[in-house]
C-alpha cells in the first residue's frame, strides 16, 4: 500500500503546483486587465475571457484537489453523533455517493460534452480556442475524484480514516 499512497502524494503535489500555476496566471491577466484599462486607456478583449476560462479550471481542478485533502465543507454534527461503526457506514456512503456523481456526471457527461464540442469545433469568442479544451476539465477532475474517491475508500476499510 505504500506505492498507493506515494501515487496519491505525488499526484496531490502535482495538482497543487497546476493550481498555483493557474491563480498565479489569473492574477497576472486581471492585473493587466486593470493596468491597461486605466492606464493605458484601451481594453484588452482576451484578458476577460482568459480570466474567465482560468476562473473554471481554477475552481473545477481546485474541488479535485479538496476532494483529496478531503477538506470540502460538511456538516458533521449529526455524523459525530453515531457510534463508530455507523459512522464507518456513513463515510462509505459519502465516498460512493462522491464517487458516483463524479463517474456520471463529470465523467461521462463531461466526456459527452468535450466529445460534442470538438465535434462541432465551437471556438470561445474572442481567443478562439476550441471549447472542449475548456470543458475538458471536467472529465479530467471526474477521473482523479474518482480515483480519490477509491483511495479514501481503501483507507476507510483499512480504518486509516475516521472522519
Amino acid at each position: 500500500m505504500k506505492t498507493i499512497d506515494t501515487i496519491f502524494f505525488k499526484i496531490n503535489k502535482v495538482l497543487e503546483f497546476l493550481l498555483v500555476l493557474i491563480f498565479a496566471l489569473l492574477v497576472l491577466d486581471v492585473l493587466w486587465q486593470v493596468f491597461s484599462r486605466y492606464v493605458l486607456n484601451t481594453s484588452f478583449s482576451f484578458t476577460e475571457e482568459l480570466a474567465r476560462f482560468s476562473l473554471i479550471w481554477l475552481s473545477i481542478l481546485g474541488a479535485a484537489y479538496l476532494n483529496a485533502k478531503r477538506e470540502h465543507l460538511s456538516m458533521d454534527f449529526f455524523y459525530k453523533k453515531l457510534p463508530i461503526d455507523k459512522q464507518k457506514k456513513v463515510l462509505y456512503l459519502i465516498e460512493f455517493c462522491v464517487l458516483l456523481f463524479a463517474l456520471v456526471v463529470m465523467v461521462i457527461g463531461g466526456f459527452n460534452l468535450v466529445f460534442t464540442t470538438l465535434h462541432l469545433e465551437q471556438l470561445s469568442g474572442t481567443l478562439r480556442v476550441p471549447l472542449g479544451y475548456i470543458y475538458a476539465v471536467l472529465p479530467v477532475s471526474g477521473l482523479l475524484i474518482v480515483c480519490f474517491s477509491l483511495y479514501h475508500i481503501s483507507k476507510i476499510h483499512r480504518n486509516q480514516i475516521t472522519e
